[in-house]
């Protein structure tokens, strides 16, 4: 049976606390002599009881039903299940509704009738209205206090509904209650008849639940990942919680943003060994029928339902409650299920302060302020706008170390200088990075080319990309080993067939160090080339720099070309000496119509997508 979950808001003076422990004793939900045992310690300690003693005292305790801790009750009242989220403040109320239980079915705002709407109410409010919940009650509380003068109470309702005029929220109804005597807690007041409406209890029940979704698409953050070694057991378990939809044994699924694919090995679960399928808002843990690299922050899905975005630019609401500013252009940190980004605010188009309603211009945005902004991340999320999927379309922003502000994805955004292709690489360029990291592989890009074509150049610049990226690499060029290892050898033909395997060897130890190793080598023969590929096995990739012999001489960054015209360089290759072009190279770049960036681009795109394909 799903729970309805309720929030409970208002400023902290206002007795949310002592109606909630007041609903839990009028309703017979404390366990037996609980009551007695916090008025003794009342007594004993020279203090007057109060009903929001309850909820402290039954922070720990687990008996009878009955689950609390510090923000969330768990109960059942007239055979329904009920969760309640007590937000002591607007901070806790954010990070319960951001990170906390998900979403809520129904709010109940607590407002004291003898100080009326405050500062942290108007902020509870409008955190309602960002959060979308539609079903709220609101509880004018302490009407015992003004002797249950129903002028007194319509004066503050009206207050409260101008208010709630200006924000545009609408809540379902007022309900005048005494949470320390309990009027219309649980049980109608007679010292109200003028109140014919509700009592909490009987709103609590009028709350209709959120629909359930079970039906929704499978979206499964991944927690964690355990291997296991002890007994002969060699399972890899992707653990996490199941958000939506279901997820079954056998099925084709996808983690994102990796774009790697697997099938359901298994569902593993303690209780049931033979659970084939598994719901939403249950934790999954998962055996997969292939050995690929995932880890924590990837979201599961099923590859034939409705997918989620997938950027790294995107339209936000925002509600700050930081003890400093959020400002434009600072580095912060995002996290948005299990997922942790560094995040950029790339521009703040709209600031409303949350107790005046202020609408202003600016470039930061203060404490109890609220924002539309544009966020830009340094990997790609995964997410759902907020009509579909609650948990996949909320985040919070964490400064120095301490959760600061949260909000709500409205929309993806393109970024025009990170197109669809590049987010491809980037996203392979991780998964490069991961499998580097697990497995320990290298591999060898051979670049043959005739002197000049550019060879050096683009792989000097692909290797600048590939290290900034993380990923470990280096370039062997040819030049320089010929000045160094190989200094013996001349050019006939026998002497460069010994510089190629050479250069082989040299390059399958890079390998197999974990390195990516660029080698930059005329190597002209055909027979030398498929002997490097045979020393160094798997991971080899002949890669043709191609360029005419015209364009190379007019280049001739060396001047060898015009030496080897002048018979100064004897058995140069292109001019006195044979080259054989690749018949079936893995990759051919032209560096006639290329530019050395471009050319260079195309290279490590390349690198990142066989490494994280291998």
């Amino acid at each position: 049976m799903n729970a309805s979950v309720i929030v409970t808001a208002g400023h902290v003076d206002h007795g949310k606390s002592t109606v909630i422990g007041r609903f839990l004793y009028d309703a017979g939900l404390l366990p037996k002599g609980k009551i007695e045992a916090v008025k003794a310690t009342c007594e004993k300690n020279a203090r007057p009881f109060e009903y929001a003693f309850l909820l402290d005292a039954l922070k720990t305790e687990q008996a009878q039903g009955i689950t609390l801790d510090v923000a969330r009750n768990f109960f059942e009242y007239k055979n329904k299940r009920y969760e309640v989220l007590d937000a002591p403040g607007h901070l806790e109320l954010l990070k319960n509704m951001i990170t906390g239980a998900s979403r809520a079915d129904g709010a109940l705002m607590v407002i004291d009738v003898s100080r009326g709407i405050e500062a942290n109410t108007k902020q509870h409010f409008y955190f309602l209205k960002t959060l979308e919940i539609k079903q709220i009650y609101v509880a004018v509380n302490k009407m015992d206090l003004i002797g249950f003068d129903e002028k007194v109470y319509k004066s503050t309702v009206a207050k409260t509904e101008d208010f709630l005029r200006e924000i545009d929220l609408k809540v379902n109804g007022f309900i005048p209650v005494s949470g320390v005597l309990g009027d219309n807690v649980v049980n109608r007041s007679e010292r109200m008849p003028w109140y014919d409406g509700p009592t909490i209890g009987e709103a609590f029940a009028s709350y209709a639940e959120t629909p359930s979704l079970q039906g929704a698409p499978l979206r499964l953050p991944v927690q964690d990942v355990y291997k296991f070694t002890e007994n002969g057991d060699s399972r890899r378990i992707v653990a996490g919680e199941l958000v939506s939809g279901t997820i079954a044994v056998g099925e084709e699924i996808a983690f994102l943003p990796s774009g790697k694919k697997t099938i359901v090995k298994s569902i593993e679960n303690s209780a049931n060994s033979r659970l084939t399928t598994l719901t939403a808002g249950y934790p999954a843990g998962i055996t997969l029928a292939d050995e690929i690299i995932v880890k924590r922050g990837e979201i599961i899905v099923n590859l034939s339902e409705p997918q989620p975005s997938i950027c790294m630019r995107f339209s936000a609401k925002i509600f700050w409650l930081g003890k400093n500013p959020l400002i434009e252009g600072k580095e912060y940190i995002l996290k948005i299920c299990t997922r942790r980004v560094s995040a950029r605010v790339e521009k703040i188009e709209k600031i409303v302060s949350a107790v005046t309603l202020e609408e202003k211009d600016g470039d930061k945005v203060n404490k109890n302020e609220i924002a539309e902004a544009i966020i830009s991340v340094d990997k790609p999320v995964v997410f759902d706008v907020k009509e579909s999927i609650p948990d996949t379309s909320r985040f919070v922003i964490v400064d120095d170390y301490e959760i600061s502000g949260g909000g709500i994805i409205k929309s993806p955004l393109r970024d025009e200088s990170y197109d669809g292709r590049n987010l491809r690489v980037n996203v392979l360029r991780d998964a490069a990075k991961e499998k580097a990291a697990f497995l320990g592989s290298g591999a060898v890009f051979w670049l043959t080319g005739l002197s000049g074509s550019g060879k050096s150049t683009i792989a000097a610049e692909a290797e600048s990309m590939l290290t900034k990226n993380g990923i470990r690499s280096f370039v062997l060029d040819g030049d320089e080993l010929r000045r160094t290892v190989c200094k013996d050898l001349g050019f006939s033909s026998e002497d460069r067939r010994k510089n190629v395997i050479r250069v082989a060897e040299i390059a399958k130890l890079f390998k197999d160090s974990c390195c990516v190793t660029l080698v930059t080598l005329i190597s002209p023969s055909r027979d030398s080339r498929a002997k490097a590929k045979e020393i160094i096995g798997e991971n080899f990739y002949e890669i043709f720099v191609s360029a005419s012999l015209r364009t190379c001489k007019n280049r001739d960054p060396k001047g060898f070309y015009k030496k080897a015209d002048n018979n100064e360089i004897r058995e140069f290759t292109g001019v006195s000496s044979p080259y054989e072009e690749p018949l079936n190279p893995d990759l051919i770049i032209d560096t006639e119509t290329l530019g050395e960036t471009e050319a260079a681009q195309f290279l490590y795109e390349f690198i990142v997508k066989k490494l994280a394909n291998n």
